[in-house]
């Protein structure tokens, strides 16, 4: 499916966001002539990377360490629009750059330098962290909880093995498009900056209008109210129902209990929400496995709690009632492609990975076939030790699967192993969408009190607590970033994306939401992937770390136009529903582009005199 090409020498993210290879003559020559230029250039250009409190921008006595003969190269037809002021860095190999994150950490301040505030600058993510984002979405609830979509409407066992193998390689496809994307562009924001370098600020706005507002919120919301169902049922099942009014209160508590609790945690330090996921990922691959050897346990031994166990799958071919209606198979198409959805998670904060070039393809060539195998084997077990028909009409299989095998204890058990995949997908939702209205913010789509980093904004925060009792210091080196300590994270983002999901979590109606998912989801899927495909058009000498074949990109489009053809026909009033929502970012943002242009305009006339108001006035008048 992917091939690699690594025979370049490493280079800095920055760099490999802005440069694409291009003649000598052409070498002063800056993309973007026309069009709105990019708020992101306007960010790096405040934020040189080798400023004067970056110790790297000097040599070993004292002087800069600028090579006049050694200038940064642009394509005259690139689509992207970045700041001039890239001074090159000092030669690792023949003819390479040696990476932002091998350089050394010292003297980090708050004036600028690898500190400055930005997260892309500050790279502390690996293989490890980027492939416990992907897995951490996509198994959440659904594998242990509801597959009974698939294999109702595949009619067969071996027919909904099928379904969701097909599911995992279509997505694969979409996977390995964005790890082309990521890094070609490895900047934060995934779809929003791809959707905005390639086709323009206003499709990158309105993917951020869907996204940050209602998506992924609204996702959100989905994992954090199944989390708090599971633990009232583990703890509580005999004295509430779910649909008791009670019940219902109690599981949007515990919800927002939960909610509140990620983002804390997130907002304490990236390491500590990174490290959560790590734990989380590899308790979610234990929980899959076992229930799969005890499924194979089951079937050879035949041991049950109580009971006779199930023979049906002995008794009956596994392809026996397999459903020929093709409604039924896009159907069962459509829940497995919903239950691997979160792929894209990683490509959210590709700016801060060390390695985005060679972690990335890593990151989705690793999870990708890990989840499919996970997912395969479970639902082999499932029908190791439950009927068919159990299977296709329950919402909670793996509370069942427990209590069939190991009785009540077991049901118990796989009920708070449920909640436990519930809370890692939360926390793995919440970091990567933080990342996104930072993204946002620095993008001027959202305002920029969201783009800032801690409670004030300084990127000096973090140091400060580390000057403290020794308590505090202790307290620090254990939760804390390795260089920026505490509150090194997009806080304000956060408490946003934490808003909107409460705001969900309280109303609890997600049709109109699944709808929106169908249609508006994966019309921004098809986009950012044909993107890929305008890119390799657009831009054949941009260095691109990854490629991958150029039938994937097709095929994913081919499913997503699949899918958004199905939930227009499904349901074509909450369709105009979601239309309607998307048509109204419009307005906004012409809006929200005027006044970040007007702003910078009258910050750049202003000056360093901005206080003096009166005078601007009159100016203005």
């Amino acid at each position: 499916m992917s091939r690699f090409g690594y025979a370049n020498p490493p280079r800095d993210s920055l760099e490999l966001a802005s440069l694409a290879s291009s003649p000598v003559s052409a070498r002063s020559s800056i993309s973007s002539v026309s069009g709105i230029s990019s708020s992101r250039r306007l960010s790096l250009e405040n934020e040189d990377p080798l400023d004067s409190s970056n110790p790297a921008a000097f040599a070993t006595n004292g002087s800069r360490r600028v090579d006049p003969s050694r200038s940064r190269t642009y394509s005259v037809s690139s689509a992207f629009d970045f700041g001039t002021n890239f001074y090159p860095l000092p030669s690792t190999t023949a003819g390479g750059y040696a990476p932002l994150s091998t350089l050394a950490p010292t003297s980090i301040g708050s004036a600028g330098g690898l500190g400055g505030g930005s997260l892309e600058k500050h790279k502390s993510l690996t293989y490890l962290n980027g492939l416990s984002l992907v897995v951490g979405l996509i198994i959440g609830s659904g594998i242990f909880a509801s597959p009974s979509q698939v294999n109702s409407n595949a009619g067969s066992p071996g027919a909904s093995l099928i379904v969701w193998v097909v599911a995992g390689v279509l997505t694969w496809t979409g996977a390995a498009s964005y790890a082309e994307l990521g890094g070609a562009i490895p900047l934060n924001g995934g779809a929003q900056i791809y959707l905005a370098k390639i086709f323009g600020e206003l499709a990158g706005f309105l993917y951020t209008w869907c996204a940050v507002f209602v998506l992924k919120p609204g996702g959100a919301a989905i994992i954090s109210i199944i989390f708090g169902e599971y633990i009232v049922n583990a703890f509580a099942s005999s004295k509430f129902e779910k649909e008791d009014l009670p019940g219902a209160f109690l599981s949007k508590a515990v919800a927002l209990t939960g909610l509140c609790l990620v983002t804390l945690l997130n907002c304490l330090s990236t390491k500590l929400g990174t490290r959560m996921g790590d734990i989380f990922m590899f308790f979610k691959f234990v929980a899959l496995l076992g229930v799969a050897i005890t499924g194979i346990v089951v079937a050879v031994t035949g041991f049950t709690w109580k009971g006779d166990a199930n023979h049906e799958w002995k008794e009956k071919g596994w392809f026996e009632g397999t459903n020929k209606d093709v409604s039924s198979w896009a159907v069962a198409m459509y829940g497995g492609l919903w239950a691997f959805d979160g792929w894209d998670n990683v490509n959210f904060v590709i700016g801060e990975m060390r390695n985005p070039g060679r972690d990335l393809p890593l990151v989705i060539h690793t999870a990708m076939p890990l989840v499919i195998a996970s997912y395969v084997l479970a639902n082999i077990a499932y029908f190791f030790v439950l009927p068919s028909d159990v299977i296709a009409a329950s919402n909670t299989v793996a509370v069942q699967f427990g209590a069939k095998v190991f009785g009540p204890i077991g049901a118990l058990v796989l009920a708070l192993a449920v909640a436990a995949s519930c809370f890692g997908a939360l926390n793995a939702t919440t970091f990567t969408s933080s990342r996104l209205v930072y993204a946002a913010g620095k993008e001027g789509y959202l305002p920029s009190i969201f783009s800032r980093i801690g409670i004030s904004g300084e990127a000096s925060s973090g140091g400060r607590i580390r000057t403290r009792s020794w308590i505090a210091k202790r307290i620090s080196r254990f939760l804390g970033d390795d260089e920026s300590g505490l509150g090194f994270t997009p806080i304000y983002a956060m408490i946003l994306n934490s808003a909107l999901t409460s705001g969900y979590i309280f109303v609890g109606e997600f049709s109109t939401l699944l709808t929106f998912y169908g249609v508006a989801g994966y019309t921004f899927y098809f986009l950012t992937v044909l993107g890929l495909i305008v890119l390799r058009v657009r831009e054949p000498h941009l260095e691109r770390p990854y490629r991958t074949w150029i039938s994937t990109p097709i095929i994913f489009c081919c499913v997503s136009l699949f899918l958004v053809s199905r939930g227009v026909f499904a349901d074509p009033v909450q369709t105009v529903v979601v239309a309607g929502f998307v048509t109204a970012g419009i307005p906004v943002f012409f809006w929200r582009l005027r006044g970040r242009d007007g702003a910078r305009r009258g910050d750049a006339e202003r000056g360093g005199n901005w206080w003096k108001f009166w005078r601007w006035w009159r100016k203005g008048g």
